[in-house]
C-alpha cells in the first residue's frame, strides 16, 4: 500500500490490542493536542483553533498523516519501536542507537516520513525529537557543569518519548543590530532572557526566531545555539516549554497555505506550509524541572558541539534534504517528458549532473553512518562527513532549483489562472488545445507544471530555497564546523611522511646567510 499526506486521513485499526502493545500515537490524538488555547496571531487575530483555522488546518492534518502513518500495522516495525519500560511503541526518531544496525533502522523510519511529505517540512517531529535524544545521551557532559541539570533533561526525554511530542525549538536570537553583542544597547530587551527566579523556576522575557513549525507542535526547547560571552548568563539557559503555557505568544508569518486557491493549484503550498514563528515569551514561568541549563554560558555552547546535539539532529536534516532532492529530481525528469526534451543529449547531461547531486548527498548519509564512532554507549553518525554535506548542501539547493526552472522554460508560466477555468467553456476548449503534452493529456499536462511551480518558483518555493540556504546557521557557522571537525592531522599527516621519504638538499653557504640576516 502506499501512502501520501493528504486531506483524507489515515485511520488505524486497533493494533495495540492486536500486537498487545500500548498503541503508538495517532494523527487524531495529535490535532486533540494542539486545541490547547495557544495564542498564535495572524492576520492581526488571535487564532481561536489551529486545526480548524485556514492558516493552518492542512498542514496540522498533514503532521497528523505523519502519526497516522507510523500507527498503521503494516508499518509498526518500520517506524517505531517498543520503549524499554514500558513497552509502548514510539517512533523510531527517540530511539538510541547502539549500534549501526540500529541507526540504518533509524534512517529508514526518517526516510519513510520523508517521503510523505517529500522532505518539504524541515521541522518535522523527527528533528527536535533528535535534538532532545542526543542531550538525552550527553547527561553526563551536563553533569559537569555547575548549570547542568542531568537529571532533568533525562526525565524530559522519557516524558517527551513516551508521549510521543511533536517537538520544535527556538534557538536563534532576533536579528536586531548584529554589530552589537547580545547584552548590548537594543538588543539587550530583544532577545529572551532570564529576568527573575525562585524556588518554583525561571521567569523569562523576550524573543526568539525562527519557530518553525511550532505553532504545529506540542512543546517548543527555548536555547542559544551560537557562543555566549562572560556577563551574559542571563541568556545562557536551555529550557522546555508547552506552546500554550502562559505568556507564550506566537506571531506567525504570513500563511501560504491560506493564499492557495486550491490543492490543485498549490499542491505542496496548500499543505506542508509548517510554518514559521517569531515567538515572544511575556515574562513566561518555567519550572525547574524543565530547566536544563541554568546561567552557564560553556554548557550551553558545549551542550551543542562537545555533545553529539547538532551534528545528530542535522543527521536527520540530511536525510530529509537527500528525499527532498529525488522528489526534485523526479520532478525534473517529468518536466523534460512533458515537453519533448527527454532525449535531447544535453538534456540528458543535466538531469545526469542532477542525479549526480543527489547520489552525493545521499553518499554522504550512508557515509556518516558507516564511519560512525561510540559516544558513550550510542553509536553515532560521522561529523566530518555531516559538516562536509552541510557546506555543499547550502549551495546546492538553490542550484537545483535554478537547473530545473531552466529544463522547464516558460511551461511554468503559460497555464491557467485557476481550476476554476476548467469549469468554463468559453475557455476549456483553449485549454485542451493549447496545453498539448508529449507525456500525458492537458489536464495532467497543468497538473505537473502547477506542482513545478509550487516547488520553484511560488512565495512557498522561495521561503524554501531561504530555508535550505541558512536552516543550518550562516556559511560561515557551517563551513566553521566543517573547519574543526575535519581530521586535519591525517591530511597533514600524509603530507609529512610523503615529504619526510625522500631527503632535502643542504642550502650552500646557509651558516653565512644566516648570520648576515641576523645582522641586519
Amino acid at each position: 500500500m502506499t501512502y501520501l499526506i493528504n486531506l483524507m486521513r489515515i485511520v488505524p485499526v486497533d493494533n495495540g490490542k492486536r500486537l498487545g502493545l500500548w498503541m503508538s500515537k495517532t494523527g487524531d490524538q495529535h490535532l486533540r493536542s494542539l486545541q490547547d488555547g495557544r495564542a498564535v496571531y495572524v492576520n492581526g487575530k488571535k487564532v481561536s483553533d489551529v486545526t480548524t483555522n485556514s492558516a493552518y488546518r492542512n498542514a496540522a492534518r498533514s503532521i497528523a498523516g505523519l502519526y497516522d502513518f507510523q500507527s498503521h500495522p503494516e508499518n509498526l516495525e518500520l517506524m517505531t519501536y517498543e520503549t524499554p519500560e514500558g513497552g509502548k511503541r514510539v517512533n523510531r526518531s527517540w530511539q538510541l542507537p547502539r549500534s549501526l544496525e540500529d541507526l540504518i533502522a533509524r534512517r529508514k523510519a526518517l526516510t519513510a516520513w520523508a517521503e510523505l511529505h517529500q522532505g518539504f517540512m524541515g521541522r518535522s517531529p523527527d528533528h527536535v525529537a533528535s535534538t532532545i535524544a542526543a542531550m538525552h545521551m550527553a547527561q553526563d557532559l551536563y553533569a559537569q557543569y555547575p548549570g547542568g541539570k542531568a537529571g532533568n533533561i533525562r526525565d524530559y526525554y522519557k516524558y517527551a518519548r513516551d508521549n510521543d511530542l511533536y517537538l520544535s525549538y527556538v534557538i536563534i536570537d532576533p536579528q536586531g543590530d548584529r554589530s552589537k553583542g547580545t547584552s548590548a544597547s537594543g538588543n539587550a530587551d530583544l532577545a529572551v532572557s532570564i529576568c527573575d527566579e525562585d524556588s518554583e523556576g525561571i521567569t523569562v522575557r523576550g524573543a526568539k526566531m525562527l519557530g518553525t513549525g511550532a505553532i504545529l507542535s506540542n512543546e517548543v526547547l527555548v536555547t542559544t545555539l551560537r557562543p555566549l560571552s562572560k556577563g551574559e548568563e542571563k541568556y545562557a539557559f536551555t529550557a522546555a516549554v508547552p506552546v500554550n503555557a502562559p505568556g507564550v505568544k506566537l506571531m506567525s508569518r504570513r500563511s501560504y497555505e491560506e493564499a492557495s486557491s486550491s490543492t490543485f493549484d498549490y499542491p505542496l503550498a496548500s499543505r506542508l506550509d509548517e510554518n514559521d514563528a517569531l515567538l515572544y515569551f511575556d515574562d513566561t514561568k518555567i519550572p525547574w524541572d524543565r530547566v536544563f541549563v541554568h546561567r552557564d554560558v560553556d554548557l550551553q555552547l558545549a551542550q551543542w558541539h562537545v555533545a553529539p546535539t547538532h551534528s545528530y539532529q542535522n543527521y536527520q536534516a540530511t536525510i530529509r534534504l537527500m528525499v527532498k532532492l529525488r522528489f526534485l529530481v523526479g520532478l525534473a525528469r517529468k518536466i523534460t517528458e512533458a515537453i519533448g526534451t527527454i532525449n535531447f543529449a544535453p538534456v540528458r547531461e543535466v538531469l545526469g549532473e542532477l542525479t549526480s547531486e543527489v547520489s552525493t548527498i545521499e553518499a554522504c548519509v550512508y557515509g556518516m553512518e558507516a564511519a560512525g564512532s561510540y559516544y558513550g554507549e550510542y553509536f553515532m553518525p560521522n561529523r566530518d562527513i555531516l559538516y562536509g554535506a552541510q557546506v555543499n548542501s547550502q549551495r546546492l539547493y538553490s542550484r537545483v532549483i535554478t537547473t530545473i526552472r531552466e529544463l522547464a522554460g516558460g511551461g511554468v508560466l503559460m497555464l491557467p489562472s485557476n481550476i476554476s477555468d476548467f469549469d468554463n467553456p468559453e475557455i476549456a476548449h483553449v485549454i485542451s488545445r493549447t496545453q498539448y503534452s508529449a507525456s500525458g493529456d492537458p489536464v495532467e499536462r497543468v497538473k505537473l507544471f502547477k506542482l513545478a511551480w509550487d516547488a520553484l518558483g511560488s512565495e512557498f518555493a522561495s521561503r524554501h530555497v531561504q530555508y535550505e540556504m541558512f536552516y543550518s546557521g550562516p556559511r560561515a557557522v557551517t563551513t566553521g564546523m566543517a573547519y574543526r571537525n575535519f581530521n586535519w592531522d591525517q591530511a597533514t599527516g600524509m603530507v609529512d611522511r610523503l615529504m619526510q621519504s625522500y631527503p632535502s638538499p643542504k642550502l650552500a653557504g646557509a651558516a653565512g646567510v644566516l648570520r648576515t640576516n641576523a645582522a641586519e
